[in-house]
């Protein structure tokens, strides 16, 4: 069995649900600690003038060893409306901008504790869109996970019964090989080609949220990821 494992990243770019579609259980890191500067806030998207950064606010002030699932979003809705006007100026001449922007916008007015709940909320609906069906667990969760960095992986990958942990092109730098294999796990590293489609606004741009790709590509989207 194939396990991922992935903090919760906002709307993240399409090659987090390709990762997804080839493992057959998901594990939403959201016990580690959040870090200021990373995508589990932030992504980017294109705009007329190019690419864009798309942020949601968290509360930070005195809060600097916070795990992902404590982090607590502003509670003023102005930033809700500032991402909800950034997405129609951006892409409200995409072709499935009005089937699936309705969508998004139900879940991002959602009253959601924390920013990871509002995260998973967004990826499990782009999941949906895209045909994933692989089950997704918060890592939580899981009992007896303990450790960091390789160690927390394979407490993970052990606590759902994995013997594949399935790696993005970047874990290499971190991850400890060796590690895996003393604990009979088999380090998988997926290899994600980037599809190209046709995007608004001139030359295509690559590792943007995935919902560039949904507002352009709406059904066909699946197929897209399926067949890289």
């Amino acid at each position: 069995m194939i396990a991922a494992i992935h903090q919760p990243n906002f709307i993240p770019w399409s090659g987090y649900f390709y990762k997804m579609l080839k493992c057959h259980r998901f594990v939403f890191l959201d016990d580690v600690q959040y870090n200021r500067r990373s995508v589990t806030s932030r992504v980017k998207i294109k705009t007329q003038q190019g690419e864009k950064w798309l942020s949601v606010p968290v509360k930070k002030k005195g809060r600097y060893h916070q795990l992902v699932s404590e982090v607590e979003l502003e509670t003023d809705n102005i930033w809700k409306k500032k991402i909800q006007g950034t997405l129609q100026s951006s892409y409200g001449k995409a072709p499935y901008y009005k089937i699936y922007f309705p969508e998004f916008e139900t879940i991002l007015q959602k009253d959601h504790r924390s920013l990871a709940e509002l995260n998973i909320e967004l990826i499990q609906w782009l999941a949906q869109a895209f045909e994933v069906k692989t089950p997704m667990v918060k890592s939580s969760e899981l009992a007896g996970i303990s450790g960091q960095s390789t160690e927390r992986l394979v407490t993970i990958c052990k606590a759902v019964g994995a013997s594949q942990y399935l790696s993005g092109f970047g874990g290499q730098k971190y991850q400890e090989q060796e590690m895996f294999r003393q604990n009979n796990i088999e380090l998988v590293v997926y290899d994600f080609k980037h599809p190209e489609y046709l995007q608004l606004w001139g030359d295509f741009i690559l590792g943007l949220s995935a919902i560039d790709l949904l507002f352009n590509c709406g059904p066909q989207s699946a197929e897209i990821l399926k067949n890289i």
